[in-house]
């Protein structure tokens, strides 16, 4: 197992145990906020997530777990990478079932099974190696496309209650895709602190920060099944075309069948057990769904 394949299940590791904190300090918010759930404004929500401390926490292990995505992406391709930080969804379904009493149906069991052998495929087929350097052109869309997420970002913010869920979790996807693509074409300078004025660098966090509270308005808005089906299907899919398609990502020569079958179960797995984001109140009882 390659340094970069254990940087990405790091990450994994710690967006699923983050998940549940946030979905926490999400639940206690939009309780206290009532009526103004939908309509409270980014600036209400940031300050009120401040004051949870599961909140808080979550976001420190978020920053645990891009730092060892990071160490990933400078190695591996994004497909690999992103299917692999979408299993993040298993942890948080068994910290689910073992802390919160959360029931495992055989079909869910399953699905962690699936997902497991489709890690083991990426595993064996990605190939580790730097993408290629990015041209000019591309970095300069890059970080043009900030803007434009931005943008979206607030259009989503404002569209109907009915959609406003699915609107802002499909955008952080979009911020998190422009996240992972930033991080793998990132070039480090000597000397590193220089990394801090490489508009790359800039890009990067402008998206972090823009993908991080979409998702929190996403899931004060509407199910975090739907949030978190949504989230994956675009942070994963889209930054493994962008990979294969610019930045010289491929499997290992002869595995590209595997490369494929591993990413198309892991991300199916993945959707498959969005509905075990779903944390449950805490002062509530459990059962199975």
């Amino acid at each position: 197992m390659t340094f970069g394949l254990l940087g990405a299940l790091a990450a994994a590791a710690c967006y699923g145990i983050a998940a549940v904190l946030q979905a926490l300090g999400v639940r206690r918010v939009a309780s206290t906020r009532g009526s103004q759930r939908a309509g409270g404004g980014f600036d209400g929500l940031v300050r009120d997530l401040a004051g949870q401390w599961t909140y808080v926490a979550g976001l420190a292990l978020d920053g645990i777990g891009f730092a060892s995505s990071v160490v990933a992406l400078r190695t591996l391709p994004l497909f690999a990478v992103q299917a692999a930080i979408a299993s993040s969804i298993a942890v948080t379904a068994l910290l689910a079932h073992w802390f919160l009493d959360v029931a495992l149906r055989r079909v869910e069991l399953f699905a962690m099974a699936v997902l497991g052998a489709g890690l083991l495929l990426l595993a064996l087929s990605a190939q580790p190696e730097r993408a290629e350097t990015a041209s000019a052109w591309l970095r300069l869309m890059l970080v043009a496309a900030l803007g434009a997420v931005l943008v979206l970002a607030i259009g989503a913010a404002r569209v109907p209650a009915r959609y406003a869920a699915a609107a802002c979790a499909a955008v952080s996807g979009l911020a998190f895709t422009g996240m992972g693509v930033a991080a793998r074409i990132l070039v480090l300078p000597d000397p590193l602190w220089r990394v801090a004025l490489a508009p790359v660098a800039l890009a990067l966090l402008g998206y972090g920060v823009i993908g991080l509270l979409l998702y929190a308005a996403a899931l004060e808005r509407g199910s975090v099944t739907t949030v978190t089906a949504i989230l994956f299907a675009v942070e994963t899919v889209l930054p493994a075309a962008l990979g294969l398609a610019l930045l010289g990502d491929r499997a290992r020569h002869g595995y590209a069948v595997a490369a494929a079958a591993g990413f198309i179960c892991t991300v199916g797995a993945a959707l498959a057990l969005a509905g075990r984001a779903e944390v449950p109140p805490v002062d509530a009882p459990t059962t199975e769904r």
